[in-house]
């Protein structure tokens, strides 16, 4: 297991990206909070390093990836990157720059995607991005944004990436510490649902880059107390 790295988050200040760097910093690694308007300092977590990053900038990300005289450099990065409305262009694009940089610098990638890019239950040529269970037609935009960040991952040779896919479900909640972990396809909790809470999934963002997994493209899923993983 890694201990004591230091962990850049792209996106710092939004759903994921805060939980991820309250996860991490809790856990005693240095964090680099990347976000075009930083937060200020939290004294609770001195670990942790808020830098002001457009991720149009690539420049900018590869000078905070590459370390400063503020934090060293980062041995890993969490991409949780999301617009609104969705912005398939700024998505992938955002996506690829840090790939390319990290893949120089030789940094591991871990990008927080959707659940569009899954397979879905029952049914492995049908992907959840065309299942109207699970996306309705009003969100079908967000889901194909998901899917083009994952196609923009794979076809990254050079990078050392993961692509991590929430559940159909993802809201702020509560941190329980219990997830089941799948591969490609989209997993269903103990109760029907496919959810998971933001802070559970920031779990599994830490777990992933201290423990890293065999496979490129991972998903999660709440995990009742009583359910075995």
């Amino acid at each position: 297991m890694k201990t004591g790295m230091t962990i850049a988050v792209l996106g710092a200040t939004g759903m994921v990206g805060s939980r991820v760097i309250n996860e991490a910093s809790a856990r005693g690694h240095q964090v680099i909070a990347l976000s075009r308007k930083p937060a200020n300092e939290n004294p609770k977590h001195p670990n942790v390093t808020p830098v002001a990053v457009d991720a149009n900038d690539p420049h900018a990300i590869r000078e905070a990836l590459a370390g400063s005289a503020s934090h060293g450099a980062a041995d890993a990065v969490v991409v949780t990157v999301r617009t609104t409305p969705v912005d398939e262009e700024f998505l992938v694009g955002a996506t690829r720059t840090v790939l390319d940089i990290a893949a120089r610098l030789g940094i591991r990638v871990l990008v927080v995607g959707g659940a569009g890019a899954l397979r879905s239950p029952g049914d492995r040529d049908l992907l959840v991005a065309d299942n109207p269970e699970y996306v309705p037609a009003e969100i079908k935009a967000v889901a194909a944004a998901g899917i083009a960040q994952l196609r923009t991952c794979q076809s990254h040779a050079d990078a050392d990436c993961v692509y991590l896919s929430p559940p159909a479900l993802l809201e702020p909640g509560e941190r329980t510490g219990r997830y089941r972990r799948g591969s490609d396809t989209l997993l269903i909790s103990a109760d029907g649902r496919s959810w998971i809470s933001a802070e559970d999934l920031a779990v599994a963002v830490v777990d992933e880059l201290e423990t890293p997994g065999p496979d490129p493209l991972i998903t999660v899923v709440h995990r009742g107390e009583h359910l075995s993983a």
